[in-house]
C-alpha cells in the first residue's frame, strides 16, 4: 500500500528513518518538525515534503492539519513518533517516582501522551477521507506492564519517560477500539533500543533497525491487524 503518509518527529532519529523507507516503498511522505529550516533539510534529503509541526501546540497542530488538507486532501497513514525522554537541561536520573519534579513529568507527558491525542483528533477528518487509513503509534516495550512487574527483567525506575509510554500503548488500544467501525487500524510498535539523541545515543540498534516495526505495521492491508503491540519480530506484552 502507497499513499500520503506524516511523520511526527521525523527530521532525525527513528522518525527520519520510518520516513525514508516508507518514500522508498512509494509512499509520498510529509516530514513533520518543529523546526522548519531542519525540516526542510531532511525532506531535500529524502526527496519528501515537510510541515511545520510541534505536537505541543494545538495551534501549530491545526495549521498542520490545514497545510495537508490543501496540499493532499486526505491522509492515509498517520505515524506519532514524536516524543521526549526528558526536557533539555534535566536528568533521566531524576525521573525516579519519590524524587521527581512534576513539571518534568508534565512536559514528557505533553509530547507522548498528550501530543499523540491532538495531533491524532487533528488529522481523523483526513484520515476518514482515506481508503486505507493506519494509525501507528511509536511505544516501548520497556514500558510494557508485563515486563516491569517481573523481578527478572532489569528496566530503569521512570516516573516519566515510561509511565508516557504505558499510557501510549493504552491509548492506542482505546483509539482501535473507538475507530474499528470506520475501518482505520491502529497499533502501537516499538523499536528497540536504538542510538538516537533521545537516549544519548546509547542504544545498540541502528535507528533504521527500529523503523521496520512502524514501516510493517503502516504499510499492512485491509485485513491487517489493530489494536496490537508489536516490534520487528512479533508481539510485545502490554
Amino acid at each position: 500500500m502507497d499513499g500520503i503518509t506524516l511523520v511526527t518527529g521525523a527530521n532525525k532519529g527513528i522518525g527520519r528513518e520510518i520516513a525514508a523507507q516508507l518514500a522508498t516503498l512509494g509512499h509520498t511522505v510529509v516530514i513533520g518538525a518543529r523546526s522548519a529550516e531542519l525540516g526542510e533539510k531532511a525532506a531535500a534529503e529524502l526527496g519528501t515534503d515537510s510541515v511545520v509541526l510541534d505536537v505541543t501546540d494545538p495551534a501549530s497542530v491545526a495549521a498542520a492539519a490545514s497545510a495537508l488538507e490543501e496540499r493532499y486532501g486526505r491522509l492515509d497513514v498517520l505515524v506519532n513518533n514524536a516524543a521526549i525522554a526528558r526536557p533539555p537541561g534535566t536528568d533521566l536520573a531524576h525521573q525516579t517516582p519519590s524524587t521527581a519534579d512534576l513539571g518534568t513529568l508534565r512536559t514528557i507527558f505533553e509530547t507522548n501522551f498528550f501530543g499523540v491525542i491532538t495531533v491524532t483528533n487533528a488529522l481523523l477528518p483526513l484520515l476518514r477521507r482515506s481508503a486505507a487509513p493506519r494509525i501507528v503509534n511509536v511505544s516501548s516495550s520497556a514500558a510494557s506492564l508485563t515486563r516491569n512487574a517481573d523481578p527478572a527483567v532489569e528496566l530503569p525506575i521512570s516516573a516519566g519517560y515510561t509511565p508516557s509510554k504505558t499510557a501510549l500503548t493504552s491509548l492506542t488500544l482505546q483509539y482501535a477500539r473507538e475507530l474499528r467501525g470506520d475501518g482505520i487500524l491502529v497499533n502501537a510498535v516499538c523499536p528497540g533500543y536504538c542510538a538516537t539523541d533521545l537516549n544519548g545515543h546509547s542504544g545498540f540498534r541502528t535507528p533504521a533497525q527500529g523503523a521496520v516495526a512502524a514501516v510493517r505495521m503502516a504499510t499492512i492491508g485491509a485485513d491487517g491487524p489493530t489494536g496490537t503491540f508489536v516490534d520487528d519480530e512479533g508481539p510485545v506484552p502490554w
